[in-house]
């Protein structure tokens, strides 16, 4: 089902997806160039345009992937967005120093995470799963674009990385899988995308940037160095949100996806630095400082998201757009 519009870019481009209404790209483009870079309406459209190479919409027709006029329109608001994310970054070509700050855990912490472990409570941590559902429906999809566009062991590895994330051939360890299992078992729908509508931009622009990143060859570099900014920092925050769960007496199927997490990322930080950044910088140095912008567009967006959830509830109010309707908390076990 296509998403409810925020404004005028998305309304124009579900209206177009869904009644095949002509789209005045001309216009439309003028527009995306004067819009907020990180809000609703710019961050739902861009969202719909790219969802065309994902799994698509019912009853929209396949040729809108690569409408000519749409694509231009997708082109302003990228560009839009690519020049937000530009400015707000500090920049540079020390990636080292971008590696080893990944690295450092603040004590104590004050992110997500911790609050969820330290203070969270069901309807906070069922809020999280469904602001991160977004992404984890497609888990590791936007990474596999990058693939035919690396060579040598960099490709090797990252495709070895990948193979982990889709499960190791097995369809029912496939990350995604595990987590329509951990909504399942949170008492939340597992179908595909089901809470777009619910899901505000800080959550939804996190995605659109691996989009942005997988389907241009030119942000290769920005690509890798989000997917080692990811890989190096889930371990930790997955065994923080484990922990959460268990405290929370959730469904086994929830603390699953997370504990998965903690032993598989563990080891993809280690081939990622290594192997598919030294590889790809040994033959393309030139991409160092790609490399460094894709790692700190993700703290970017990262950063925003936590400010959106942890500002929302520590005012005791929804972080959704609207809230989720109420459902019975897990019996806790000790």
């Amino acid at each position: 089902m296509l998403p409810q519009p925020r404004g005028p870019l998305s309304a124009a481009v579900i209206a177009a997806l869904g009644r095949d209404d002509p789209l005045d790209h001309g216009s439309l483009a003028a527009a995306a160039s004067r819009a907020d870079p990180y809000g609703e309406d710019l961050t739902l459209a861009l969202h719909t345009c790219y969802e065309l190479h994902y799994h698509g919409f019912p009853r929209v027709d396949p040729a809108w992937e690569w409408d000519p006029d749409l694509l231009r329109m997708r082109r302003a608001m990228e560009e839009r967005f690519l020049a937000a994310l530009r400015s707000d970054v500090d920049g540079g070509d020390d990636l080292p120093g971008e590696l080893d700050a990944l690295l450092v855990e603040p004590v104590p912490g004050g992110g997500v995470s911790h609050y969820l472990r330290d203070h969270g409570d069901w309807w906070r941590m069922r809020e999280y799963l469904v602001h991160r559902s977004i992404y984890h429906h497609k888990e590791a999809d936007p990474h596999a674009w990058v693939i035919p566009r690396l060579r040598g062991q960099a490709k090797a590895s990252l495709v070895a990385v990948e193979f982990d994330e889709f499960g190791g051939g097995h369809g029912e360890r496939m990350h995604s899988r595990l987590y329509a299992d951990l909504l399942t078992g949170a008492g939340l729908s597992a179908d595909y995308l089901s809470y777009l509508d619910e899901v505000p931009a800080p959550a939804i622009a996190i995605v659109n940037m691996m989009s942005l990143f997988g389907l241009h060859r030119a942000l290769r570099g920005a690509m890798v160095g989000h997917f080692a900014a990811a890989e190096i920092t889930t371990a930790p925050s997955a065994q923080r949100l484990a922990q959460a769960l268990e405290r929370l007496g959730a469904d086994p199927r929830c603390t699953l996806f997370f504990t998965e997490h903690v032993e598989a990322d563990a080891v993809h930080e280690q081939v990622l630095r290594r192997d598919v950044l030294g590889d790809l910088l040994g033959r393309e140095p030139e991409l160092t400082a790609d490399v460094v912008f894709g790692i700190q567009a993700t703290e970017l967006l990262e950063s925003r998201l936590a400010e959106h959830l942890l500002s929302a509830w520590r005012a005791g109010r929804t972080s959704l757009r609207r809230p989720l309707p109420a459902y019975a908390e897990p019996v806790r076990t000790r």
